[in-house]
């Protein structure tokens, strides 16, 4: 039974990166905020990779702090290891890249958030916007029936817009890491004249430390001297984990195409279109069929784990095949998976019905940020949470 429980000035739906930007800059400007997550322990979830920062995105990264946004003080506080990569090019295409403890990242995001002034944080699902007949935003109705009151709503609902998760024939309803995705909440914005599309992503598995021989493979450390990507940052730890480099060979090639009929890239299961800068290790092997091997990076997910994230890897192959291809790796001959890679199906809403400000073109107050504008990276998606926040 719908029930009124509260107005407010803005608000945000979901906390990933684009949200938790979103909430703080509209509080921080003085407007009362309310934040909405599905899970209040998944705030700033890094779901796919555990670092911040690289080419194309590091200065993303400081023009965020440069406007009063939060990212860059988050992982300058959290990082487990600095560098500055492309040191062998010019200056232009140096990029700082941080590797996180992404549980303290998730942990002190969240603590910024419950001590921000005007900023109220909930757990619920949304099912709903509310437009009127002038198609002004009214608010949002949760699945609980409460209705929440704004003349401005953020939706920065990143990968769980009807959000499929799929390991090869295996495919369900859900969103990141065992949690839900938002079913109704697209079927409302198509039901207010919002023209919707399909995405897909994906992200690797996650190995076990200790299954793992370090000694095949080519030490990636951090930088000695402490570098920042927060212009005030207050940093005093000195911590610097190593990441390391292995190469696939002929032997994963082989596995991977020998098995390519059942992956749903290529069998047709996935009806969305991939991103453009994180091909799966299926799409990398026939598509770039004259290159006898792709460099891989085993990145640690924090200091009190042992689940290595292994990056260029991302797969939606079936979880024995997944297995299978690790193993060819050198100084993967015996590892462990502990998480199943997989991909993820979402909406995302068709970026050009937004004016420059990411607020809808003809529902005034309703604004969008990150995946659900077909962003790609936290990086981004923080962004255009930030300026999202800013603007509304």
């Amino acid at each position: 039974m719908p029930y009124e429980a509260g107005e407010h000035d803005c608000i945000v739906v979901g906390a990933g990166h684009a949200g938790c930007e979103a909430a703080l800059a509209a509080a921080r400007l003085g407007a009362s905020t309310l934040i909405f997550t599905l899970n209040m322990d998944n705030i700033a979830l890094m779901p796919c990779n555990p670092s911040i920062g690289g080419p194309a995105k590091a200065h993303l990264v400081r023009e965020i702090d440069a406007l009063g946004g939060e990212m860059g003080q988050n992982i300058d506080e959290t990082y487990i290891q600095i560098r500055m990569l492309n040191t062998g090019k010019g200056p232009a295409v140096h990029a700082l890249r941080a590797q996180a403890d992404k549980f303290e990242y998730q942990q002190r995001m969240t603590t910024v958030l419950q001590n921000q002034k005007n900023l109220d944080i909930k757990q619920a699902l949304v099912d709903k916007i509310l437009v009127n007949t002038h198609g002004e935003i009214e608010g949002i109705e949760t699945e609980t029936g409460a209705i929440y009151r704004s003349k401005t709503v953020i939706l920065c609902t990143g990968t769980y817009l009807r959000g499929k998760i799929i390991i090869g024939e295996v495919n369900y309803f859900g969103g990141p890491n065992g949690q839900r995705s938002a079913i109704n909440l697209s079927s409302s914005l198509k039901a207010a004249g919002i023209e919707v599309g399909r995405f897909k992503t994906g992200t690797p598995a996650r190995v076990d430390k200790r299954t793992i021989d370090f000694t095949k493979m080519i030490v990636q450390p951090g930088d000695v001297f402490e570098q920042h990507f927060s212009f005030t940052s207050k940093r005093t730890k000195d911590i610097n984990i190593p990441c390391f480099l292995a190469y696939t060979n002929s032997d994963t090639h082989d596995t991977i195409k020998n098995n390519l009929h059942l992956s749903p890239l290529f069998s047709g299961k996935i009806e969305g279109t991939g991103p453009r800068y994180c091909p799966s290790i299926e799409d990398k092997v026939v598509r770039f069929a004259d290159k006898d091997r792709h460099q891989i990076f085993i990145e640690p997910e924090g200091l009190n784990t042992n689940e290595m994230y292994v990056q260029g890897m991302s797969s939606s192959l079936p979880e024995e095949v997944q297995l299978q291809f690790l193993r060819t790796v050198q100084g993967l001959e015996d590892v462990e998976v502990m998480r199943t890679g997989y991909a993820i199906e979402y909406d995302y809403i068709v970026p050009t019905q937004l004016m420059l400000s990411l607020e809808h073109k003809s529902i005034s107050g309703l604004f969008c940020a990150g995946q659900i504008n077909g962003s790609s990276g936290y990086e981004e998606a923080a962004a255009q949470g930030l300026m999202a926040g800013i603007n509304a």
